[in-house]
């Protein structure tokens, strides 16, 4: 395993399907900023739905993550966008059903003041292949 779980009880424990911190070594892949596009079309998926537009993001992140040998279980960083936060429970179920809590990845959660093509939800990773 290229990826050791890190934890304490000197800081605060998780709230949700991540981890403190994650230490890896492998081959890093950074993963750009996905959106709820559908690549076949171009076109906005979900509008105004940010549950549809998390999955998409999620399937846009998986076919990067497969173009570039990884999957779920290398993602060890996260960064999630969102339009609203009162939307985070909503994404985070979503994003929860990708990532077993025990080894999910680090992750930091924003409200941003606006996202491209003003969608709901954006996400990144990082990957650590080994």
């Amino acid at each position: 395993m290229t990826h050791k779980i890190i934890q304490t009880d000197r800081a605060p424990a998780p709230v949700g399907p991540y981890n403190q911190a994650v230490q890896a070594q492998g081959q890093l892949v950074f993963l750009s900023g996905q959106i709820a596009l559908d690549p076949a079309t171009g076109g906005l998926v979900g509008e105004g739905d940010v549950e549809t537009q998390a999955e998409q993001v999620m399937a846009n992140l998986a076919a990067v993550l497969t173009a570039a040998g990884a999957q779920w279980g290398h993602v060890v960083k996260t960064t999630v966008f969102l339009a609203d936060m009162n939307d985070f429970a909503k994404v985070n179920a979503v994003y929860g059903r990708y990532f077993d809590d025990a080894t999910a990845p680090a992750r930091a959660c924003v409200q941003a003041a606006r996202l491209p093509k003003d969608v709901l939800v954006e996400i990144d990773c990082i990957a650590v292949i080994p």
